[in-house]
């Protein structure tokens, strides 16, 4: 739901593994801009090994195809390069997993939000995915098209340039991973990193062209009501409780006026994973605000957190509010429910044949 948010609140430290970053340097970053579009072969890992052959496509095959994204891709594109096989496996991803552990923090350096990239990394991983239609079977995680305009300057997306940035530095250490995974992949760290629950995810999303960006409108409009999230959210196949589950990434991150034109953190501690999202709802009193922005609630305690007209209908919609609830009093429920309903969306869209492991892998954090 988090349709022009992107996040953070005061210096509040996630619960994270202060190792991180003296076991880790930091890398010097290259150019690279290579990502896969066919599924691989199944064989053992073999990152290192690279072969340029000519510019040519290749029809059906297991073969790795890598598009320069810096060019105009097309399905005939003279941009093709073939990769020699080599297949990631999980260890693989965990040193993608490892490196964007390691440069969550980095925002503290740089001043920005809250200090953490964590949620507006989250927000790209479920902006990427929430497009899925189950309907016309388009849109999803599988083609990372948020690359490509016009999809990257719907108004959903503003600011979510700084987490594809972010991500583009991590790319060019790892180039044989596609955006697709990589973007999914830092949502997973995201919320894992943040003292989240473990989220299961795998392997296996491919890079598609712009000609596959979904239109806008797919993403939710954080003014409108119920029936507005239910339209939204059941064409992506979900149901009444799992769009409140959903609802509750709003433990993170803030909205800013410049993107979305609503302001404020939701909670007090904007860069952990908590249910505090849906204890607030019900324990504070919240009131409209009075000031020149779209309509957005305020507490009337303090004035200094806000609930969009789409969180505070979770507390008036009968279905929806009986889920709230459920995750007010429970946090170990909303976490196991949290969890399994964001590993879901990351998959929307993929087809089965594409995943490189039946079920899906368990990333190691920081702190395990």
């Amino acid at each position: 739901m988090f349709s022009a948010f992107s996040r953070a609140h005061a210096p509040l430290r996630p619960l994270r593994a202060a190792a991180v970053h003296a076991a880790k340097p930091r890398a010097a970053f290259r150019s690279s801009f290579r990502a896969y579009s066919t599924p691989p072969p199944a064989e053992k890992s073999n990152i290192g090994i690279y072969i340029g052959l000519a510019a040519v496509v290749v029809g059906g095959g297991a073969s790795y195809f890598l598009w320069d994204a810096g060019k105009s891709a097309t399905p005939n594109s003279a941009y093709v390069t073939l990769k020699a096989n080599p297949t990631p496996m999980k260890e693989d991803f965990q040193k993608v997993y490892d490196k964007i552990a390691e440069i969550l923090d980095d925002a503290s350096d740089a001043g920005y939000d809250d200090g953490s990239y964590g949620p507006v990394l989250l927000r790209l991983a479920w902006h990427s995915s929430g497009t899925y239609d189950k309907d016309t079977q388009t849109g999803g995680s599988n083609y990372a098209t948020m690359r490509f305009a016009p999809e990257s300057l719907h108004g959903a997306n503003a600011g979510l340039n700084v987490a594809r940035d972010l991500m583009e530095k991590v790319k060019e250490q790892f180039p044989w991973i596609s955006y697709g995974d990589l973007w999914t992949l830092a949502g997973v760290a995201a919320i894992q990193e943040m003292g989240g629950p473990k989220i299961p995810w795998r392997a296996g999303r491919i890079d598609g062209i712009q000609d596959q960006a979904t239109p806008d409108g797919r993403l939710p409009d954080a003014g409108l009501g119920a029936d507005h999230l239910r339209n939204i959210f059941y064409r992506m196949g979900f149901n009444d409780q799992e769009i409140v589950a959903l609802s509750g990434a709003h433990a993170l991150g803030r909205c800013h006026s410049n993107r979305s034109g609503f302001e404020g953190p939701w909670t007090f501690s904007p860069i952990t994973v908590t249910n505090d999202y849906f204890k607030l709802l019900f324990d504070e009193k919240w009131v409209w605000k009075k000031w020149n922005g779209p309509k957005q609630l305020e507490d009337k305690k303090t004035r200094s957190l806000m609930m969009l007209p789409t969180d505070y209908v979770l507390t008036q919609d009968k279905s929806f509010k009986k889920y709230a609830k459920a995750y007010a009093e429970d946090q170990d429920l909303f976490f196991k429910d949290f969890s399994a309903v964001v590993a879901r969306l990351f998959e929307l869209g993929v087809p089965p044949h594409q995943w490189r492991s039946q079920e899906p892998w368990i990333m190691k954090s920081s702190s395990d």
